[in-house]
């Protein structure tokens, strides 16, 4: 008697493809806006912190127990390397980012943010021997000549705090690294159980770096806003929980080729966010240097698209 196969699962429809995939260009769009309103009245670092606790914890509560809970255990070496990666992810790449937001406009900060892929490119190339096709090599080129006409200075109003700008430039090189790292790194087979681990690892660094630095000590809660109180509940709940969500489903169900348009797709959409919530100035310079960004990074995004290896998810995770 011939045996029944199970029927195989259905494809999700292209609607709801094209719903997850909007979701994560506006959250993770949104989420410069956000930082930027947090660290109005909180302190960088402390926002950071507390943010990561909060959805570390909710994430690694609702995922431990799910899946293969007996056989992938974490254990030593997971913490360890997940201590190294939210270290540099979080605690490096986006600590820096928010403190920087306290003096740079958001839509800036997502465009110089928006490099990564520059960053990664360079850096597997130097120390990880990494092959750079032409293309790659050309939209690096080309993305750093954009950060140059972003940031370089005009002698005008226009110009940047350089001290914020130098701190936001220093974060992706801190994500590239993370995410390069987090390539050989001993990891639970399930990925959200992973990140919530980065996520807690990551958030005990930062409280003790806002408490080494005097951040955690600049906390006036008498002047906390319930602005930077919603933004910070927006990054957690939102931010972290939905977007990354969503970004795990698509990695599942999708093209790696089509997720990763979030990379060219976020900044546009932090510029425009910023320009019409904040009233943030969107000047001929930021448009011409912001196209010059996205270009590069869709040249780079679009040429790693042909690459036969898919990549987990703790190595493309959205910085803000």
């Amino acid at each position: 008697m011939p045996q029944r196969t199970a029927p195989a699962s259905a494809p999700p429809s292209s609607v709801r493809v094209a719903l997850a995939l909007g979701a994560l260009y506006l959250v993770w769009g949104s989420t410069y806006l956000a930082i930027r309103i947090a660290v109005e009245t909180i302190p960088p670092l402390t926002a950071s912190a507390v943010r990561f606790l909060i959805a570390g914890g909710l994430l690694y509560a609702a995922t431990i127990r799910t899946g293969d809970a007996a056989g992938d255990r974490p254990g030593r070496r997971e913490w360890r390397d997940a201590a190294i990666v939210g270290g540099l992810l979080l605690a490096g790449g986006n600590g820096l980012l928010a403190i920087g937001e306290r003096t740079i406009p958001s839509g800036i900060a997502a465009l110089i943010i928006a490099t990564l892929p520059l960053w990664v490119a360079i850096l597997g190339r130097l120390f990880f021997g990494v092959v750079l096709s032409r293309r790659i090599l050309a939209g690096t080129l080309i993305g750093f000549a954009g950060v140059a006409v972003l940031v370089g200075p005009t002698g005008g109003a226009g110009d940047l705090d350089p001290y914020g700008a130098a701190v936001v430039l220093l974060s992706p090189v801190f994500w590239a690294v993370g995410s390069l790292y987090s390539r050989g790194a001993h990891a639970p087979r399930r990925p959200l159980v992973g990140t919530a681990m980065q996520m807690l690892a990551g958030s005990a660094i930062l409280f003790v770096l806002a408490a080494a630095s005097g951040d955690l000590a600049g906390v006036r809660p008498a002047e906390v806003t319930r602005a930077s109180v919603a933004a910070v509940a927006y990054l957690v709940f939102v931010g972290s929980l939905v977007g990354y969500t969503a970004y795990v489903w698509l990695l599942r169900v999708a093209p790696i080729s089509l997720v990763a348009t979030y990379a060219f797709v976020n900044p546009v959409i932090a510029v425009l966010l910023g320009w019409v919530v904040l009233a943030e100035p969107l000047e001929p310079r930021t448009i011409v240097a912001g196209a010059i960004i996205v270009v590069a990074v869709a040249v780079i995004v679009r040429a790693r698209g042909g690459e036969s290896r898919q990549p987990a998810p703790d190595e493309v995770v959205e910085p803000g």
